[in-house]
């Protein structure tokens, strides 16, 4: 008995093991482009197997011509793979972020809104050469180990089953299905970083070093991030024990503690303050409270909060009109946005 195609074969593997793992309903998102289709179709086959319900989903963005008509196309394809229900949902895409980063916000609000009233987890489509170039573009900005870290595969209400598939795998096993592919224009153009570093760079290294690149970057976001889950774990257990009733946080042994945890402990702290827009200039000027103490003021942070030192300890100040402290100015945040489905 002749089996599937091997891509085929590939794709369908990758999606089991999560499939056999969890429970309840799954919604493929999908923009009609290789790897999302190559999922989808993995998962139609897959799931019922399974025991699991799974419906797509796609995203018109409105910012081509002809999007809502493709959008209709994409959801028809999802429905004749079996997939039920389909959702179309439009959205509009603010300024924020240029583009790219307004589509991707607007995108995931979309999507996290979809999974929230079915019930559902997201999948989505990126694969081995997606999370590549994110680790590349962690590098080169130099926003810390979190962004070097790339995507996770599951991230409620997010799964990413094919960070360990190649691009072209999900093509060949769309060609092996004679399912239609439509190609994004914005994935072509040069005019996005992300384009070049898959046109240009990726392929650059891969002939200079000798092939294997995009394997040993995504190995290399595997070992990142079981480091920083590591740390964070551990980051956790000292805010536990530091943390006074009052939320106060004792400066002298938490100064003591490495860098890389003190910083986690800062963040942690600040995060259950319910600070947002945490950025890494943030992290550093309240940590100078820690590690260059010269009796400064407080150091203001985004929503008008702030942090004081007074008596030893460092305060929270809740948000309101800033004093006159020593905040820093916003810079580039430290972590790069995960990458969700890309627009169509």
């Amino acid at each position: 008995m002749v089996g599937p195609d091997p891509a085929v074969a590939a794709l369908r593997s990758a999606v089991r093991p999560g499939l056999r793992a969890g429970t309840g309903p799954v919604l493929a998102a999908c923009s009609g482009g290789a790897d999302s289709v190559a999922l989808a179709a993995a998962l139609a086959f897959e799931a019922p197997r399974a025991g699991r319900p799974v419906g797509g989903v796609t995203v018109d963005h409105g910012l081509q011509p002809g999007s809502a008509e493709q959008a209709d196309r994409t959801a028809g394809l999802l429905r004749a793979l079996g997939l039920s229900p389909v959702l179309v949902l439009r959205v509009d895409v603010g300024a924020e972020g240029g583009p790219e980063g307004a589509a991707r916000a607007a995108r995931a609000a979309a999507l996290a809104g979809a999974a929230d009233e079915h019930g559902a987890a997201v999948a989505l489509g990126h694969t081995l050469d997606d999370q590549a170039e994110t680790v590349l573009l962690g590098l080169a900005r130099g926003s810390g180990p979190r962004s070097v870290a790339g995507m996770v595969e599951h991230r409620l209400p997010f799964w990413r089953p094919l960070l360990d598939v190649r691009r072209a795998t999900t093509r060949a096993a769309c060609a092996a299905q004679q399912l239609p592919v439509w190609d994004d224009p914005w994935n072509s153009d040069p005019a996005y970083t992300r384009v070049r570093l898959r046109a240009e760079v990726l392929p650059l290294l891969e002939e200079v070093l000798g092939g294997g690149v995009a394997a040993a970057l995504g190995r290399t976001a595997a070992m990142v991030r079981e480091d920083l889950d590591t740390l964070d774990a551990l980051a956790e257990v000292e805010l536990a024990a530091l943390a006074g009733p009052d939320g106060d946080l004792p400066a002298a042994p938490l100064a003591e503690l490495p860098p890389a945890l003190r910083r986690r402990v800062l963040r942690g702290w600040l995060r259950r303050a319910r600070v947002p827009d945490l950025q890494g200039v943030h992290l550093s000027a309240v940590d100078a409270l820690l590690t260059r103490w010269r009796g400064q003021g407080r150091v203001d942070l985004p929503g008008g909060a702030g942090v004081l030192r007074a008596s030893g300890r460092l305060t929270v100040q809740p948000g309101g009109p800033p004093g006159r402290g020593t905040g820093p100015r916003p810079a580039a945040p430290d972590v790069v946005p995960p990458e969700e489905p890309r627009p169509s």
